[in-house]
């Protein structure tokens, strides 16, 4: 791979950023200044430094981020913050996305990658993902909403599929589904006569918030996902 495609893959800047910094001696290759643009290293083992850190090749990457209120899950939008704006500097974002959802004002666990066939097989409905949500609500639950939130509600003519919910308290509960439509959760509470005041996702999949904080953004490996 030549070193400026290499450093734009690996989210250093833009084709014409890098070959500025490699122009200006701000690029070492095995120890060395290297001004040649078109050097071509192994990506997998040429030592590459910027700023005295060693640049590491990696081509798939997999992050994910406590979400927190107020963003939706996007990749840009002209009116809306979005998601990505809760990524810091150290994320690499070339190429990334979020993979499912959570509305704006709904927080919790969301998941990044550039792994187009791996986002495809975790919200792929054939592969039954399970989603565990923490639910406010805004009235009191009881044994007969809770079975028909498991066994399947219509949410504007169609049927969920059966789902798990386990009662926290008289206004809280943990809701498992292995969808992801449009509001779903929100919807789902709604036919059972009740309405959603706070949701938080605390799992997707095998990744699970563990002890991270409002806003956190971790990098994972592929083995932490499935």
């Amino acid at each position: 791979m030549r070193l400026d495609k290499f450093l734009v893959e690996c989210g250093i800047g833009s084709r014409s950023e890098v070959k500025k910094l490699i122009s200006y001696g701000e690029i070492l290759l095995e120890g060395t200044v290297c001004k040649d643009n078109n050097k071509n290293i192994d990506e997998k083992n040429s030592v590459v430094e910027y700023k005295g850190n060693r640049i590491i090749y990696k081509e798939f990457r997999y992050y994910k981020l406590y979400k927190i209120d107020g963003y939706i899950t996007a990749t840009e939008d002209k009116k809306e913050r979005t998601v990505m704006e809760l990524l810091p500097e150290w994320v690499n974002q070339k190429d990334l996305f979020p993979v499912g959802r959570l509305d704006k004002d709904t927080e919790g666990l969301l998941f990044f990658t550039n792994d187009g066939k791996l986002a495809h097989e975790l919200t792929s409905p054939k592969k039954h993902v399970d989603k565990i949500y923490r639910v406010l609500l805004r009235d009191e639950i009881g044994e007969g909403e809770i079975q028909q939130l498991e066994a399947g509600v219509d949410i504007g003519g169609y049927i969920t599929q059966p789902a798990k919910a386990e009662i926290v308290n008289s206004k809280e509960i943990l809701l498992n589904i292995k969808e992801g439509k449009f509001h779903q959760v929100k919807k789902m509470l709604k036919a059972v006569g009740n309405e959603v005041i706070y949701l938080k996702r605390e799992t997707f999949g095998k990744l699970t918030l563990e002890d991270m904080t409002p806003g956190e953004v971790r990098e994972i490996e592929k083995s932490d996902v499935i």
